[in-house]
């Protein structure tokens, strides 16, 4: 049975009744508020300290430099030095006798398996991107200093929101494509990198234990000129010899093994790079590889991903597709149907994942969301439960600008508490405990003064350093003496959310004795902005953003939240599918 509202006295426990319970089950037109498409710009990289570069010149660029590539090469293969370069290196690579000869049959299943698993990964990539699509070299995610942008610059308007610089992608090409659906995103992302690194796994161990990672590794130096000696043969558009049921040739060893060695495990390293909990428990490794840095080498890294993918399908049907094909897919080095036939199959498993991903997302997010979290699941569990210590940064680290956020409260509760300078708020916490208590901000500075430094991870991708003022939850702990059965916290808001209700997030209460978790009603030294979350807003360093309340109104602990609002842990888990345990 829900737990009720008001007491025998008819005075009110909780904020239950302010919430929305509606139970959301489809992305439409009505979907978070409605929130309209809005569109950015051609990607851009940042030429000096204000020049930028629309990224669409590449394409005439690039195809000049091909042209004059070509040219280049067909005129310098006659020259007889460069003959003779061709003929000491022919482009061959070195393989020890013990190399396998061929293909095994779990190639194929490789081949297919990560190219269907990269589509979802690289869509959900892009809009995961969408949501904040602006990257930094430093953590501060500073307007002015992204080195590359998929958006305007950033309006003068000091409430201008992180949530309003998201934009919309064409529904075929992200996933989904809609406009800050970023938690659906999320779920596809990381539930399927599961998957990719589950196959990567058994990839290595499979080239490890058969042999196959003698065909991936350049054996010696010569691979240098023999790569080179390739390249020239493209481009001459007189192909080198191939052989690669033999043996790859040099430039194809050196992208294989980038691809297989460098890029997928930076692939990962990134990824977890970006987790609020792994960073803030291993402070040594995140105060050099900061988020934003980790976030702009990801990036790098898909673009490998994508260059790679495009050049090698190329390649591979342009220098002899029926036997490329064979190799790949029939695990045969011969010119027949079998492997083209193989392809065209599994082609069409991709064709039809790419086309019903994005509306099967619409129509049951739910399943994405539990599927997601299915996989992932068992990961942020894990990296949750790493408490952190002080003193990672000082003042010289926090950040020259601290993006705002959320959608801010309008009521004329929050109104007048504002105009009277917050002299009438009563933060009221009660639920599960010993001693319900409704504590004035003249009470909340009485308690013990807690003080810290620390970086906010949001789930868009932008971060900030800030020095926050306050009130650790341990002291909140203390005062109101949580009972045995209490294993959820719930953080109500003055805010209300886009489709109505206010705003609210479930924390476990373990999480409130960690010394990085407190109410903050101070910031970088001076009382809370209202931007920020004035009055009182909440810190636990191991959570993304999303998850740290801001304009706090209660404070109810109970055994769990599904009698809560729509019962999902918090406002946006319940309207827009983020999960409750967010620590990646």
């Amino acid at each position: 049975m829900p737990a009720p509202d008001v007491g025998p006295d008819g005075a009110k426990l909780s904020f239950r009744s302010e919430l929305d319970s509606t139970h959301y089950t489809v992305v439409d037109e009505h979907w978070a508020g409605g929130v309209p498409a809005q569109y950015g710009v051609a990607p851009r990289v940042r030429i000096g300290r204000s020049k930028w570069f629309n990224l669409l010149w590449l394409i005439p660029i690039g195809l000049l430099l091909l042209i004059i590539g070509i040219a280049v090469a067909k005129g310098i293969r006659e020259l007889p030095a460069v003959a003779d370069f061709i003929h000491q290196y022919p482009g061959e690579s070195e393989l020890p006798d013990n190399a396998p000869v061929g293909f095994p049959a779990w190639v194929g299943w490789q081949h297919f398996l990560n190219l269907f698993l990269m589509i979802f990964i690289i869509r959900s990539g892009v809009t995961i991107i969408a949501d904040h699509p602006r990257f930094y070299w430093t953590r501060h995610s500073t307007p002015g200093k992204d080195w590359f942008r998929m958006q305007k610059p950033v309006p003068s308007d000091p409430l201008y929101t992180a949530k309003q610089d998201s934009i919309t992608l064409p529904d075929g090409v992200g996933l989904p494509g809609r406009r800050h659906s970023i938690g659906l995103a999320r779920w596809w992302h990381l539930g399927v990198d599961t998957l990719w690194l589950l196959n990567g796994i058994i990839f290595y161990i499979l080239i490890f234990t058969t042999g196959q990672w003698m065909r991936l590794v350049p054996m010696s130096w010569d691979v240098i000129p023999n790569s080179i000696s390739v390249a020239i043969q493209y481009l001459s558009l007189d192909w080198p010899v191939e052989n690669g049921w033999v043996n790859y040739n040099s430039l194809q060893v050196i992208a294989y093994f980038i691809t297989v060695f460098i890029a997928a495990p930076a692939a990962l390293i990134t990824g977890l790079g970006m987790s609020p909990a792994l960073s803030t428990r291993f402070r040594r490794i995140s105060s050099v590889f900061s988020i934003q840095l980790a976030r702009s080498l990801h990036f790098l890294v898909l673009c490998w991903f994508v260059m790679f993918i495009v050049i090698h399908v190329t390649l591979v049907l342009t220098t002899g597709a029926l036997r490329n094909l064979n190799h790949m897919y029939a695990a045969r080095d011969d010119d027949s149907w079998v492997g083209f036939s193989i392809f065209a199959a599994s082609m069409v498993v991709v064709i039809v994942g790419w086309v019903a991903a994005t509306p099967f997302t619409y129509r049951h997010p739910r399943v994405v969301q539990k599927v997601g979290y299915a996989l992932i699941g068992p990961a942020q569990r894990l990296f949750e439960h790493l408490d952190s210590k002080p003193g990672q940064y000082s003042e010289k680290d926090i950040s020259p600008y601290f993006w705002h956020n959320g959608k801010y409260p309008e009521t004329e509760e929050y109104k007048q508490l504002e105009a009277g300078s917050f002299a009438d708020y009563k933060l009221r916490i009660n639920g599960l405990v010993e001693n319900p208590v409704e504590l004035s901000l003249e009470q909340l500075r009485a308690l013990p003064n807690h003080e810290q430094i620390t970086q906010h991870f949001c789930i868009q991708g932008w971060s900030g350093i800030a020095k926050w003022g306050g009130v650790s939850m341990q002291s909140i702990l203390d005062v109101v003496k949580p009972r045995p059965e209490a294993k959820w916290v719930i953080f109500y808001s003055y805010a209300v959310g886009p489709d109505g209700g206010i705003y609210y997030d479930a924390q476990p209460i373990e999480q409130m004795s960690y010394e990085l978790t407190m109410l903050a009603y101070d910031m970088n030294d001076d009382t809370l902005s209202f931007g920020h979350g004035a009055p009182l807003r909440l810190r636990n360093e191991v959570q993304l953003g999303f998850k740290l309340v801001k304009w706090i109104k209660g404070i109810e602990f109970v055994e769990h939240f599904s009698d809560v609002g729509g019962g999902l842990g918090g406002y946006n888990n319940d309207h827009e599918f983020f999960g409750y345990r967010q620590s990646i």
